[in-house]
């Protein structure tokens, strides 16, 4: 893929763990993590628990290597490179968070603020 659509992807899914874990966990910690994709470093800072930061860590792993240059969903891929066990904790973040920053844009829509 794309390294706008990697940034894309990376930030999208750093909103969706920070906003899951800073509503389920305590004991937050603010780590700062570098990534290389594509002959790029990207650095990001990420203020979650123990456990998100090591889901966020192997998700963006998968992400590093996936091999689409078209990025499919997920769920949609036919050769998913996810364990099962990750792949369980990752769809919790997502329909969590999904679920609130959808409602939350739903909201800024009638707010005026969109």
């Amino acid at each position: 893929m794309k390294i706008e659509k990697f940034k894309s992807e990376i930030e999208t899914v750093k909103k969706f763990f920070e906003l899951y874990c800073k509503n389920k966990h305590k004991n937050l910690v603010n780590n700062n993590i570098k990534l290389h994709y594509k002959g790029e470093e990207i650095n990001s800072s990420l203020n979650l628990c123990e456990d998100c930061l090591k889901t966020i860590t192997y998700c963006f792993d998968r992400l590093v290597e996936c091999p689409h240059e078209v990025k499919p969903r997920c769920r949609k891929c036919l050769k998913p490179c996810y364990g099962k066990d990750e792949w369980k904790a990752m769809k919790k973040v997502m329909k969590y968070s999904g679920i609130r920053v959808g409602l939350s844009s739903i909201k800024n829509i009638f707010k005026g603020d969109s």
